[in-house]
């Protein structure tokens, strides 16, 4: 019907688009935060020198103060250094966590219940809450509790925007259009870089943050509309063809009288009208227990997931680490978020190209051997002139490997049908958040001590 009578892809669609995928930059938002507020600030000693904070364990107390000031970070107001450092690791972790829970338990609510629309919903309801609270936090693991709970409306806001904007757009558009996704949510670290640096108090930084995500729920979300696919699988058909006659007329085309949707099932029927009718009103459903009876999903499923983790664990250990690298480190996030940018314009291009699985193994690959380049680099001595290359270097990775996520987002939702296509894309989700999670488990050891027995680095790892 898209492309016969509606039109794959006009202004409705970029309406809805545009609206829909806005909730993808406070995502960013939310997300990208902990890479400002939980960042470990510098210092100076009461003589005027200063340092990095893992210098300060060895420092009598009271010789030494945070640079910023105590409310400049949580590391900073919580003393989360030398013995509590492990502290800062395990918050962000949790949110990963909350990411892990919140795409699986969305992502089977916006199949089942909720619909598309009323998943993005909840969860931006949720963001926009828990932003706040997160400002207010009285102590760590009040903060670590929220950053959860955070963690779980995230986890559903990515999935259910995605889907929610490429089910209505025509099958010769959907790569594009899925492939541009991403270019909101880099948006929002571009736009989260420059915000961290006029509001560096990681309490005002989150109050900044979220307000975004309140204009959202009143300014955008009551003209988003629901998924006529899911409304057919769910049989609302009347509901769905409501919503393609309002795509037909908003793009200046017209549906023609008698001519109704029926689900893929349906179109090898005998043609009779009465019998149409009455198989499109019935619910068709389906679980991850159907995904995993029949061998060509359960494959795709599982080869998915560990796409997703390997992934995952390369996107968010680049991005993230940009606190480790000696440079600027505002610059440094907004750098990477440009980075990400003609990754996106050039997959958005290729993907009805060159095919969507020629373009996953070639970004991985790209990203894999910039990072080997880079690990190369890191092991010379020092310098301004390999600093830059090094930084390069995680440039390229990010580039790559953002092309291979934004991809992965075009591929997942193609791969499944619409009862199963939300929890599926959850599961993979579940296993990439897995992936961000095993970014955080290993420390930085950049200019640490290289111990040579078990009993040494014990000691000096926890002391």
């Amino acid at each position: 019907m898209l492309q016969r009578h509606c039109g794959e892809f006009g202004w409705w669609q970029l309406r809805h688009f545009a609206l829909t995928n806005l909730a993808l930059t406070l995502e960013a938002f939310h997300t990208m935060v902990m890479v400002f507020t939980d960042r470990e600030p510098d210092f100076r000693c009461g003589g005027g020198g200063g340092g990095v904070a893992q210098g300060v364990c060895g420092l009598d107390p009271g010789s030494w103060e945070w640079a910023d000031g105590p409310g400049g970070t949580i590391v900073a107001e919580w003393g989360l250094v030398c013995g509590q450092k492990f502290k800062v690791g395990l918050v962000q972790a949790a949110f990963f966590v909350g990411c892990m829970i919140g795409a699986g338990t969305f992502g089977h609510l916006a199949d089942a219940t909720l619909g598309r629309k009323g998943s993005l919903t909840v969860v931006s309801i949720m963001n926009a809450v828990l932003g706040f609270l997160t400002a207010f936090s009285p102590n760590y693991w009040a903060y670590l509790v929220v950053r959860l709970l955070t963690g779980i409306s995230c986890g559903g806001v990515g999935l259910a925007a995605f889907v929610l904007s490429t089910e209505p757009v025509g099958p010769t558009k959907r790569g594009t259009a899925g492939g541009s996704s991403f270019y909101f949510f880099s948006s929002g670290i571009g736009l989260l870089s420059a915000l961290a640096y006029f509001l560096q108090p990681w309490r005002q930084l989150y109050i900044a943050s979220s307000l975004p995500s309140v204009a959202y729920l009143f300014l955008a979300l009551p003209f988003i509309s629901e998924s006529p696919r899911w409304y057919l699988v769910r049989g609302r058909v009347e509901e769905a063809m409501k919503v393609m006659r309002s795509i037909a007329e908003s793009n200046g085309n017209s549906i023609p009288n008698g001519v109704v949707l029926s689900l893929d099932e349906d179109t090898s029927s005998n043609g009779n009208e009465k019998e149409s009718e009455q198989t499109a009103l019935i619910i068709t459903t389906g679980t991850l227990m159907d995904v995993l009876g029949s061998p060509v999903t359960r494959t795709r499923l599982l080869l998915g997931m560990a796409v997703c983790f390997l992934s995952s664990t390369v996107y968010y250990g680049l991005s993230l680490n940009v606190v480790n690298l000696d440079t600027n480190l505002y610059a440094n996030v907004a750098v990477n978020a440009a980075a990400e940018m003609p990754s996106f314009t050039l997959t958005a291009v290729l993907l009805d190209k060159v095919g969507r699985k020629p373009l996953a193994i070639t970004t991985q690959v790209f990203s894999g051997v910039s990072c080997i380049v880079g690990s190369v680099v890191t092991g010379r001595a020092g310098g301004s002139a390999w600093e830059v290359v090094r930084t390069a270097c995680g440039v390229m990775g990010v580039f790559g490997m953002a092309g291979a996520y934004n991809m992965l987002y075009v591929y997942a939702a193609e791969l499944f049908p619409t009862v199963v296509r939300n929890a599926t894309m959850g599961c993979a989700l579940q296993a990439a958040q897995v992936g961000a999670i095993l970014a955080f488990l290993l420390p930085e050891t950049l200019n640490r001590l290289l111990y040579d027995t078990i009993a040494g680095i014990e000691e000096g790892e926890i002391s």
